[in-house]
């Protein structure tokens, strides 16, 4: 792994969700297609990721790794042809950990329409060279949306807790 102590050295410096947010586009190809001519939900999965994972390691200027995906929503079909654009945000780190937002866009090149086709919230964890979880910057909330979106991962993350604690008590 690289060294990523200049990284470690700046993890108390905050950081807005602004400055690592990232807009992906992907056109679908009939590889990328189940046999009913729909975009596989792996795929779409594997892109989601690779989004979040550009947030994360932008946030932490260093190695950032998917420790869950809390939810997944796929509310409509993508078509092979069609560019799939993937918008990526930061919306609450805790002390190692960063959950993250993505909104998956399909777009019909030929007509122009362009559909929410699924949702997703992912938890990354900073890593420090030896692959062992290391404090993230702090996320600097700017904006209404910034805050709004805070304050619903901060539910997600009771909820998730919950969840772990009512499965290990179960």
């Amino acid at each position: 792994m690289p060294d990523t102590s200049q990284s470690a050295a700046n993890a108390t410096q905050g950081k807005t969700a602004a400055e690592s947010a990232v807009t992906m586009s992907h056109q679908v190809l009939p590889h990328d297609a189940n046999p009913a001519g729909n975009v596989h939900g792996g795929v779409i999965l594997k892109h989601i990721d690779t989004a979040a994972g550009v947030v994360a390691m932008r946030h932490v200027r260093g190695w950032a790794v998917t420790a869950s995906i809390d939810r997944m929503d796929f509310l409509k079909p993508v078509f092979v042809g069609e560019l799939v654009t993937l918008k990526a945000s930061l919306n609450m780190v805790g002390r190692t950990s960063m959950e993250i937002g993505v909104r998956v866009e399909a777009e019909n090149l030929l007509t122009g329409e362009v559909r929410h086709t699924n949702s997703a919230y992912l938890t990354f964890v900073a890593l420090d060279e030896h692959g062992n979880p290391r404090p993230a910057p702090p996320l600097i909330l700017k904006g209404e949306v910034a805050e709004r979106r805070y304050r619903q991962a901060l539910r997600r993350r009771e909820l998730r807790w919950q969840a772990i604690s009512e499965e290990k008590n179960g």
